[in-house]
């Protein structure tokens, strides 16, 4: 019967708060959408449906706030705190990693979208359909093996990488690859999400699954650092210290390298972007691991944290 006891009333007050904050909030400042309403039904049906359930929905509290902090983003567009940067980053791309193609220097993005293959789409489009779910699915999987400390360090330096990450789309604005292609070096604000070379992928497979992506993009403008870049680092790393067999870790790997060179593949990401990317996600884990958990107050909090999930 323990699997069905109920939250203290504390815990329920709290859970119930909340959501309702949430939803009052993203209504007024925001705009409730389908979405919005099935992530808090959801949640709280998780979170009142019994023990092992509500562990599981404090456990993916982190991931949770990810997707808030992200939608939220459209409340203030990084493009009012500071100008955006179109040429600037193309300029620099160029000077360091342009190249000779038909008598013109160009940069790798340039270049691939006038050369591209039909095997090389496909495997982009797979690359970069894993770029959420595969390190969510992983640290699912190392929730429900036990691996729960491990699991909530995971988690975490996922959700501090984003913001480290969210915080430099409003220190530097910057166009991606494909708008300077498609727009030039003017910018327009309100530009709607393009799914550049990712389309190719729809279209062979007649789809509309990058499509539905890039439509719901919050910001064209926030192409600095590579967040794609950065879930799979973060991912490995702790594939290391949770001691997965080396086929995993391999592929886990591959997956990352994959997504690095479909970001430039398919444009919408410099190299500059890339790079900035897994700097983004070491800094973030160092950040967590070398300095966060050498506070004796946040190493109590995730002491109190862990025990509250614990399956066992």
């Amino acid at each position: 019967m323990k699997n069905y006891k109920r939250p203290s009333e504390r815990e329920s007050w709290t859970a119930l708060f909340a959501i309702v904050l949430f939803l009052v909030l993203t209504g007024l400042f925001i705009g409730l959408r389908p979405e919005h309403l099935l992530m808090a039904a959801l949640y709280l049906a998780m979170f009142f449906g019994g023990l092992p359930t509500r562990k599981l929905a404090v456990a993916l509290l982190p991931f949770a706030l990810f997707g808030i902090s992200y939608d939220w983003m459209r409340l203030w567009p990084n493009y009012e705190v500071n100008p955006i940067d179109v040429s600037g980053i193309y300029h620099a791309e160029k000077s360091l990693f342009g190249f000779m193609s038909g008598g013109t220097l160009v940069t790798p993005s340039e270049y691939f979208a006038a050369h591209h293959w039909a095997v090389a789409d496909f495997f982009a489009g797979l690359f970069y359909l894993c770029w959420v779910p595969v390190p969510i699915a992983f640290g699912i999987w190392l929730y429900f093996t036990k691996r729960e400390e491990v699991y909530l360090h995971f988690a975490l330096v996922f959700l501090l990488v984003n913001l480290i990450g969210f915080a430099g789309y409003y220190i530097h604005p910057a166009a991606p690859p494909w708008y300077v292609l498609r727009y030039g070096f003017e910018p327009i604000l309100h530009t709607p999400g393009n799914m550049a070379g990712l389309g190719r992928f729809d279209a062979m497979l007649g789809t509309t699954v990058f499509e539905g992506i890039y439509g719901r993009n919050a910001n064209v403008f926030a192409a600095v650092p590579s967040l794609h870049s950065s879930y799979m680092v973060v991912t490995l790393l702790y594939a290391v210290r949770a001691k997965c067999r080396w086929p995993v870790k391999a592929l886990f790997a591959l997956i990352m390298v994959g997504i690095w060179s479909t970001a430039v593949y398919t444009c919408h990401h410099y190299v500059i972007d890339v790079l900035l990317g897994i700097a983004c996600a070491l800094v973030g884990w160092l950040l967590f691991e070398r300095a966060l958990m050498r506070l004796p107050l946040f190493r109590r909090f995730m002491d109190r944290y862990v025990h509250y999930i614990s399956i066992s």
